[in-house]
């Protein structure tokens, strides 16, 4: 049996699975969605669905394919999709199966487009979401009046003006827009970007005063780790425990978050947030980004050499075991949380530092370490220096486990060996290989000096960091010390010593 409006009455409930009342199909679209990837599936229209069962928002969504990918699942299941989140949520194992009903349709933009410019002129819409990539939200040539337009901001201008003449430049016909592409302020990039095109196309400056002034682009964050549909052997374990089968199987984290910037408006139009406290609709979304990325981000990148070296190949794995469990959790307390160049109240970073140890012990996702390390130093130097820099305006003393997992890293790029232009290090008696932009670099120096040079070497490299490192008080001679004690006593002894 699959997954359908008309096999939805004869699933049978069980504990585990929550299945949605067939009084949701007739809902009203209230949402217009350009994309149809497993993140969106997952965030976005998770928190939608929910809401919608507890009564709160009321609104589908209609979706934009923009791709050649096909889309007869989503006909053939007419939109229904199962959410299976698997993980950790304050120490406890998390099973859930959620049946989401959001979905009403989905249109190709290609062979659809007359249909998706209808729904411009629907007055119950009030909200567009897109995640078409980095990418996608960029300024190419393109023509609003094509069938369709080549961009995502080609498409959306054309939408949006479609509305405009639709409602006579109303202003109440106004929608908030909420990109959750993947790059710094991506909704004032986006209205940006429209901008540019709106006014190479010569439209009104009535139209692109209601544009600016009557919708509302905000910027987000989205942050849920959504690997997607499992192997075909896992998937027919799942199938069999469900009842049904489902071809748009998603399997997420627990964790979710969808930071929003927006005011009391917004909040009233996307009242979907009151149905999960994982949706921020706050007036700086700042905060957000500085935990996603010093507490989880760069947690990650400073753990990586220290546990991989150590002979952990998964963030799970290493995150599991005592000794490496205490050193993160105390990286992350002691001299991560204290460091973050922004200020956020105390107990928000301790809950964020909590979810975050749950994200990395989640039995779910396999992390590979190596997957980590790829452009380690580029990653240590957006992620990581920006806290080393802000711990010496509140002390002159080194963060002894900064400088520690900093000497990891400078192990982990120590190749021993190039061939075609690659580079290779050994760990455990095994080759791996640095895939790291300034990988030559590093083995340049690390084949014609001693560990001491090759610290005070790199730590003056200005060009690399962005600031001479070798002048920061005590840093240079704690590398120093930390990786001699590596090459003389093993990562995981020098780490276990300082648990």
């Amino acid at each position: 049996m699959q997954l359908s409006k008309q096999h939805i009455s004869k699933i049978i409930p069980h504990e585990g699975l929550e299945i949605p009342s067939e009084s949701l199909f007739a809902l009203p679209e209230k949402v217009l969605q350009f994309g149809t990837g497993v993140l969106l599936r997952a965030l976005p229209d998770y928190f939608i669905d929910k809401a919608n069962k507890q009564g709160v928002f009321n609104g589908r969504i209609v979706v934009v394919k923009s791709t050649e990918s096909d889309s007869s699942a989503f006909d053939r299941q007419d939109g229904l999709f199962t959410i299976c989140i698997r993980g950790v949520e304050r120490g406890n194992l998390v099973f859930e199966n959620c049946i989401n009903a959001s979905i009403s349709r989905v249109l190709s933009a290609k062979s659809e487009w007359d249909k998706i410019l209808l729904c411009a002129h629907n007055p119950a819409l009030t909200v567009v979401i897109s995640n078409t990539t980095e990418v996608g939200i960029q300024l190419v040539d393109d023509n609003i009046r094509d069938t369709p337009p080549v961009s995502f901001p080609g498409k959306l201008l054309a939408f949006l003006f479609e509305r405009y003449l639709a409602f006579n430049g109303l202003p109440s016909s106004g929608l908030v827009i909420l990109p959750t592409e993947l790059i710094a302020d991506n909704g004032k990039t986006l209205q940006s970007i429209l901008q540019a095109l709106a006014k190479q196309h010569n439209l009104s400056e009535a139209f692109i005063h209601w544009m600016n002034h009557s919708n509302t682009f905000c910027n987000t964050l989205v942050d849920r780790i959504v690997p997607g549909k499992p192997n075909s052997s896992e998937v027919a374990k799942i199938q069999d425990d469900l009842g049904y089968t489902d071809e748009l199987l998603t399997v997420s984290e627990v964790f979710r978050l969808w930071a929003i910037e927006g005011d009391e408006k917004v909040k009233a139009v996307l009242s979907f947030y009151q149905a999960d406290d994982g949706v921020k609709i706050v007036p700086d979304i700042m905060m957000f980004k500085e935990l996603k990325v010093r507490l989880l981000n760069a947690t990650h990148t400073l753990m990586c050499g220290t546990a991989f070296l150590s002979g952990f190949d998964l963030t799970r794995t290493s995150t599991l075991d005592p000794i490496f469990g205490a050193f993160t959790k105390k990286l992350m307390q002691s001299e991560i949380a204290p460091a973050i160049p922004y200020f956020i109240d105390e107990k928000l970073k301790i809950t964020f530092a909590e979810s975050v140890i749950d994200r990395f012990a989640n039995p779910a996702v396999d992390h590979a370490w190596q997957s980590v390390a790829l452009q380690y130093s580029s990653k240590m130097k957006m992620r990581c220096l920006p806290l080393l820099t802000q711990h010496y305006t509140f002390s002159q003393e080194p963060p002894v486990l900064f400088a520690t997992c900093f000497a990891a890293f400078l192990l982990y790029v120590k190749a021993v060996k190039s061939e075609n232009g690659k580079f290779f290090g050994v760990s455990n008696g095994l080759d791996y290989e640095i895939k790291d932009d300034n990988a030559g670099y590093f083995h340049s120096i690390w084949s014609a000096n001693t560990p001491q040079t090759v610290v005070d070497i790199v730590l003056r490299n200005s060009d690399l960091w962005g600031a001479p490192l070798h002048l920061l008080p005590g840093f240079q001679n704690m590398v120093i010390q930390q990786l001699i004690s590596f090459l003389q006593n093993g990562v995981k002894n020098t780490v276990e010593e300082l648990v």
